[in-house]
């Protein structure tokens, strides 16, 4: 299990450094305010107002990372979204076409305005939109995972819950 990232571990520098260096490769952006040293950045990552998330590279990938917006918005701490497949964020409907979109980033290396049904915890549904989901490249060039950003989100109310 990857521990939270807290003081004690410099906000898991290394791992917040290849989302925003990633980030940056292939967007020509930046994910954060600039000037800030590894471990601002890092804190200022988990702590975002915006959700970013990251899985790894397996054949089923698996969450890696989840800052706090993505824990409040999928409904999980970071116990329990860390280690879990990512397919599961995706009603059971949505996940070949999810999958189908994921072999597409892996190819390009990003897509900008993203937009698809997620699903937390509880079963709340809600739309994404503009949405960058970027691969994550190690400073070899070897494939590490994927990343996804979004801040814009709208709930799905059904006559059930309306």
């Amino acid at each position: 299990m990857i521990a939270e990232p807290a003081p004690e571990n410099d906000y898991l520098l290394a791992h917040a450094a290849l989302l925003i260096r990633s980030y940056r490769q292939w967007t020509g952006r930046e994910l954060l305010e600039a000037g800030l040293s590894p471990r601002e950045a890092a804190q200022a990552l988990y702590h975002a107002p915006f959700v970013v998330l990251s899985h790894d590279s397996t054949p089923d990938p698996r969450f890696t990372y989840a800052n706090l917006a993505a824990q409040a918005r999928f409904e999980m701490t970071w116990r329990e979204i860390v280690g879990l497949p990512s397919r599961l964020s995706a009603e059971p409907l949505a996940q070949e076409a999810r999958a189908r979109f994921l072999e597409q980033v892996a190819v390009q290396g990003f897509i900008d305005n993203y937009s698809g049904i997620r699903i937390a915890r509880s079963g709340r549904r809600f739309t994404i939109r503009n949405a960058t989901v970027w691969n994550l490249s190690d400073s070899d060039g070897q494939l590490r995972g994927q990343a996804a950003m979004f801040s814009e989100c709208q709930e799905i109310v059904t006559s059930g819950n309306a």
